[in-house]
């Protein structure tokens, strides 16, 4: 086939996996999922859990989204240097929001800032937002698909501290966070925090603790302590499900972290609700396709 073909069968797919990161959760969060079901003891927590279990049995059966904001279209690429279609990426995947904008449907979500108008077409001005990480002698392609809604991730918050503040100054900024703006996603929600050099870095690493698995663990010991200490601490706040009261906030807490300058730590933190709508497809130079996160599922 010719790159203008292979463009068009790489925006295909990618709108058709699109739409199936609206309406199916990826295999942890649907695991985790039903562990707090089982571990819950109030009864309107059990209620409400059983919902949710509901609401994706309907959006899958329906290829419907699974919640209302299906949120700006984030994509974290991860391209091989001899990708054959490096230079288009961009494009495709663009083309791909929009075709899967008009046929999943999803919600129009990309406003033009002052001119304050919907384009209607959930592209836009720098939406959707593409992330790059060049792989040297690779010729493949992945792609991370995240649906950040306007509740969970888009309001997330970052700072730089000094350094006497130490990391008991994470700590507290991010129990801070989650105490007074954690509700505005719905719990249990996982909490990406990230531990940088400056607010852009920090911000990044925070979204970058999103994409990895429920239940994963930071590679630094130290790093994996916070972790359990902070899930520990925002569980005992006992937010549960919807916030309405139970024994689990979170699915997990995940950090991730890269060096910083000796006189600051740049922290920040983003949620995801329980509704986690995120995806990782690869793709080899050929376009053949491997989707790592929900086990069987085809385009």
């Amino acid at each position: 086939m010719s790159k203008v073909d292979d463009a068009k069968k790489l925006t295909d797919l990618m709108s058709k996996f699109i739409s199936l990161v609206s309406y199916k959760l990826p295999d942890d969060v649907e695991n985790k999922l039903k562990e707090l079901k089982q571990e819950e003891t109030d009864e309107l927590a059990k209620i409400i859990y059983a919902t949710m279990e509901e609401n994706q049995k309907l959006a899958f059966e329906f290829k419907r989204p699974s919640c209302q904001d299906t949120g700006v279209l984030q994509f974290f690429v991860r391209c091989g240097q001899n990708f054959p279609l490096i230079g288009q990426l961009n494009q495709i995947l663009r083309d791909a929001t929009y075709k899967s904008t008009m046929e999943t449907p999803l919600r129009h979500n990309s406003v033009e800032t002052f001119d304050e108008y919907n384009t209607k077409k959930n592209i836009g001005k720098g939406t959707p937002s593409v992330f790059w990480e060049i792989e040297e002698d690779s010729d493949s392609v992945e792609i991370y698909t995240y649906m950040a809604g306007g509740g969970c991730s888009l309001p997330g918050v970052a700072t730089v501290l000094m350094p006497g503040e130490g990391y008991e100054g994470v700590v507290k900024f991010v129990l801070d966070r989650m105490t007074s703006y954690g509700l505005n996603a719905c719990p249990p929600l996982l909490v990406g925090v990230g531990v940088g050099t400056s607010v852009e870095t920090a911000a990044m690493n925070s979204k970058l603790a999103l994409m990895r698995p429920v239940g994963s663990h930071n590679d630094n010991a130290n790093a994996a302590k916070l972790e359990r200490l902070l899930e520990d601490g925002i569980n005992a706040i006992g937010l549960g499900p919807q916030g309405l009261k139970g024994k689990k906030s979170v699915m997990g807490v995940n950090v991730v972290n890269t060096a910083r300058h000796p006189s600051t730590i740049g922290v920040a933190v983003n949620t995801g609700c329980w509704s986690h709508r995120r995806g990782l497809i690869v793709f080899d130079r050929d376009l053949n396709y491997k989707i790592t996160t929900h086990e069987g599922a085809e385009l």
